[in-house]
């Protein structure tokens, strides 16, 4: 197979943005929030341009301490992002949510790139960066269903113990599901990636299969933290 990525040409990728202005335009006849939705097109525009900008300099950068202080940033914005859901806390469990994911995502990229992948140098952004981005996202994502669970079942008397375990359940559920669908209802973004880049597509499910392992095991393991962290805040109740 080819190894080469296809360049898109901006006329070409503007014929991406056809499909979103039909909806868009329907939205806008039906008299829905058709400026909010054209609002989020351009923001997201605006974001992902900016990013490429960005993460050109990073990678050209070979600096391990600008990949930390990267990681540093992900990981302070997703832990207070994670608690949007139960915002009167937010300031009593950042803490438990930064340590959460910190420890939590963070052993678990330490584990890829060091142990699955032995990148050279450890901090080579074009992996450390994306793959913290996918582990930080999803335990946050994970993070943020726990305490909003959690809060919900403590608000019913229910005891912490039993709470907990509902908590823990719920968050797990969208990740379990991508577990199951994987390679029979979608192609997830990074092998679909690879795959339009040209690399084989049984080295690309070998890639998958880590960052399968790694959105379990470390969005669990710092929902897990954060949970046995958070049982002074919510037991108070």
């Amino acid at each position: 197979m080819s190894s080469s990525v296809q360049t898109i040409p901006l006329l070409n990728l503007s014929l991406a943005f056809l499909p979103v202005l039909v909806v868009l335009i329907i939205l806008y006849k039906w008299s829905l929030n058709a400026g909010y939705a054209t609002y989020a097109m351009i923001r997201m525009l605006a974001q992902l341009l900016l990013i490429g900008y960005f993460l050109a300099f990073i990678f050209e950068s070979d600096s391990a301490w600008i990949v930390l202080l990267v990681l540093a940033v992900m990981v302070f914005f997703s832990s207070w992002i994670a608690l949007g859901t139960v915002e009167d806390r937010r300031r009593d469990l950042y803490q438990h949510a930064f340590i959460s994911i910190a420890v939590g995502g963070g052993l678990t990229l330490l584990l890829i790139t060091s142990g699955v992948l032995q990148l050279e140098p450890w901090y080579l952004a074009q992996y450390m960066i994306p793959l913290a981005g996918m582990i930080f996202a999803n335990a946050m994502n994970c993070i943020s269903l726990a305490v909003e669970r959690l809060a919900a079942e403590t608000g019913r008397n229910v005891a912490y113990s039993e709470a907990r375990r509902i908590a823990l359940q719920t968050s797990l559920i969208p990740t379990i599901n991508s577990l199951l669908a994987v390679g029979v209802v979608s192609l997830p973004g990074m092998m679909t990636g690879q795959i339009l880049s040209g690399v084989s597509p049984l080295i690309a499910a070998r890639y998958q299969i880590v960052v399968m392992c790694m959105i379990f095991g470390a969005s669990g393991i710092s929902c897990i933290i954060f949970l046995l962290l958070s049982r002074r805040v919510f037991s108070k109740e």
